[in-house]
């Protein structure tokens, strides 16, 4: 319990850490942002109206006469009404409603492409370390390894290449039929897996030989500690040993890269959304930062801080689910 308690506390710490530094980072930064914003309005054919200025001056608190605390104030009222100002890279729509415009394609390919990585890649680890120096250890490791080495967005072309222009087996721009409507049907929902297909295996394979070679080098360690050894001796079914003595331990260290691949999910796999031209909140963060929306940045940046401590905290509380050791030695 006392171990649950000190990490709630240390991540309210970091969260509000992270409120703060949203807040004064951008009222550090040179230059006028309002002027800028108004200057890419203006070369956009749009003519802002002086209530329009104001609305941008308000919306990052700098059109007022107000102490730097007072201002700090407003803003956590703002983020706790749910208020993070107006994009007016968006025809001037609120930042929350462009933000949930693509967050929801952003979480559900990143999430199914992350967790499928994770496994495919976990277990690729267990079975290598378990057959080390056989000729499966010798043929996945390097071969995941060369792959692991192709950055992603090059992947990304390469798959775009072969199975979209040559083969012509997928799709490779939106995220659905656009002819279709947004509704819970079968048709829909195919048309969403259809057209995902593609961005899912480039986000998997390039992540597998990470998750792999880490479950692998953890897995040689372990299977030379001495309950392993004493397991095996005991003559229990290699099987039970593997995945209950052995894997159980190892899977460890790939918990906290679990929770920070969970985190940056959020932010959007900004340069493969691109190349599938896929409807996800780094596609929006990209347009947001090379047309310096500034409270659309502002608030994909406090977004993306906010999942990451989410998933980091998820991972504290399994890895002392998994290792007793943990909850014993905080709580001490």
């Amino acid at each position: 319990m006392r171990h649950l308690l000190r990490r709630v506390l240390f991540y309210l710490a970091a969260v509000w850490a992270s409120v703060t530094m949203n807040f004064f980072i951008p009222r550090m930064a040179p230059g006028d942002p309002v002027q800028l914003m108004v200057g890419n309005m203006q070369k956009a054919g749009i003519k802002p109206t002086p209530d329009t200025i104001r609305t941008l001056g308000a919306s990052l608190g700098l059109d007022t006469t107000d102490p730097i605390w007072l201002q700090y104030v407003k803003y956590l009222n703002d983020l706790l009404h749910g208020n993070f100002g107006l994009s007016f890279t968006n025809s001037g729509m609120p930042v929350l409603a462009v933000l949930n415009q693509g967050i929801l394609w952003t979480l559900g390919l990143g999430t199914i492409a992350v967790v499928i990585g994770f496994l495919l890649g976990c277990t690729i680890g267990v079975i290598t370390a378990w057959k080390r120096n056989t000729i499966i250890d010798s043929t996945l490791s390097p071969a995941l390894t060369f792959l692991y080495a192709i950055p992603p967005f090059w992947l990304a072309l390469v798959i775009v290449y072969i199975f979209g222009f040559t083969l012509g087996w997928f799709p490779f721009a939106d995220g659905y039929d656009t002819s279709l409507d947004i509704t819970v049907s079968w048709d829909f929902i195919s048309s969403v897996l259809y057209h995902g297909f593609l961005p899912a295996l480039t986000l998997v394979v390039s992540s597998l030989a990470g998750w792999m070679l880490v479950m692998r080098n953890s897995m040689v360690g372990v299977l030379s500690d001495d309950y392993v050894i004493l397991a095996r001796a005991k003559g229990l079914r290699q099987s039970r040993v593997l995945m209950l003595y052995a894997a159980r331990n190892a899977i460890l260290p790939n918990i906290a890269n679990f929770a920070l691949a969970l985190g940056f999910v959020v932010s959007g796999q900004v340069l493969t959304e691109i190349v599938f031209s896929y409807p996800g909140i780094g596609d929006t963060l990209f347009i947001a930062v090379t047309q310096r929306d500034y409270p659309l940045i502002q608030a994909a940046f406090l977004l993306i801080a906010l999942g990451v401590l989410g998933a980091n905290f998820l991972a504290d509380m399994l890895y002392a689910a998994l290792d007793p050791r943990v909850r014993i030695e905080k709580g001490a």
